[in-house]
């Protein structure tokens, strides 16, 4: 699909460098790379790592604008957060993207010239009312406040997964037309190997909505060791282990592979988790998955993974030591969710957004027509 058919479409593209949105963006940008697309992808957050770079010089066409600006979510944001408005417009001005993706929502709300598109990856009210089970403080009143206007200034707002939009529309009020496109991951990167007596889990470790800490009052009745994948310290908390968990810290793409490959269980005990690359990856990988018992992760993953009710680590444990001491219910749950995994293919969902980018940009040049007669 081209802009009017004179040539490929271009979009800028927002993404934090902080947790899953950077996987979700270089699989996308890859993905539509293959269908022609240009991508301009602006970063927020801290430097782009090493890792990450060449992770992002591998995608054909990807040129990559750091901005590292503070994200809506972090403490005291919002100085930095309308420079980085500045910013983008700038980069609008002298890009002329066909499309604006914003993987973000306070930015919706700029006097952008090109149709947006918002991605609801996560937000911290849901976050709230799922890990606090109550509305979040006053203290994120004002956050709201941006979030709400950016969704009504959208032409389309997307979700992960239609828990995350109903959990988006519980607690925002916005109009704009909403879609849920899937996430997805290559298997390319993803492979099972010799399976290894151990569990994993991976993912923003200090983030209570991972649940980290309910896996390691499991691990301390289990008889299999117990890793763990990714940062567990940042300014917006951290998780202090005790012990009961290998810590491996913040892996590259290619080792968490590695490690993906090898363990026979993936866990995730997660309170809030709007789509969850990192248990797409595990699935791939052919790991058995135990799961918190939350509706997004029922969504994707019913009938190919174990559930546990994410406050109960008892259960927990029960779950992770029948699947150790089980090796035919472990490979059959791993090929469950391997054949699962297969569905959520990253070009169906570049072809999805492919789509929606097209009809908008076509839209817009009709409106662009109409005023000028």
């Amino acid at each position: 699909m081209s802009n009017g058919g004179e040539r490929p479409l271009t979009v800028l593209m927002t993404a934090d460098t902080v947790g899953g949105v950077w996987a979700y963006s270089m699989e996308l940008a890859s993905a539509l790379s293959a269908r022609g697309v240009k991508v301009f992808l602006a970063t927020m957050g801290p430097e782009v790592t090493k890792g990450q770079m060449d992770e992002a010089r591998e995608v054909k066409g990807l040129e990559i604008f750091q901005g590292g600006f503070r994200l809506e979510w972090m403490e005291d944001p919002w100085e930095s957060v309308a420079e980085a408005g500045e910013w983008l417009l700038g980069l609008e001005k002298s890009l002329s993207p066909d499309v604006v993706h914003l993987n973000g929502y306070c930015h919706g709300a700029l006097r952008w010239s090109a149709p947006v598109i918002i991605v609801a990856h996560s937000c911290v009210l849901s976050w709230w009312e799922a890990v606090k089970e109550g509305p979040a403080g006053g203290g994120w009143t004002r956050y709201g406040m941006e979030v709400e206007k950016g969704l009504r200034s959208a032409q389309a707002v997307i979700a992960p997964s239609y828990a995350m939009l109903e959990s988006l529309k519980r607690t925002h009020a916005f109009s704009a037309p909403a879609f849920v496109i899937y996430n997805g991951r290559s298997n390319e990167s993803f492979r099972p190997g010799v399976k290894e007596d151990f569990i994993l889990t991976a993912g923003r470790l200090w983030d209570e909505a991972k649940n980290i800490r309910a896996l390691e009052r499991a691990a301390r009745s289990i008889s299999w060791p117990v890793c763990a994948a990714g940062a567990y310290e940042h300014d917006q908390g951290s998780f202090i282990p005790d012990g009961a968990i290998r810590m491996l810290g913040r892996l590259s793409k290619t080792e968490m592979a590695e490690w993906m490959s090898r363990a026979s269980i993936f866990a995730l005990p997660a309170r809030y988790e709007p789509f969850g690359l990192t248990v797409l990856e595990a699935a791939l990988s052919e790991c058995a998955l135990v799961l918190g018992d939350i509706p997004s992760l029922r969504e994707l993953w019913d009938g190919a993974a174990l559930f546990v009710e994410p406050g109960d680590a008892g259960r927990l444990a029960i779950a992770l030591e029948m699947l150790a001491s089980d090796r035919a219910l472990r490979a059959r749950l791993g090929m469950l969710a391997r054949e699962r995994a297969a569905e959520y293919a990253p070009e169906r969902m570049a072809g999805a957004y492919h789509a929606l980018y097209g009809r908008l940009s076509s839209a817009a040049e009709r409106e662009g027509d109409a005023c000028a007669l």
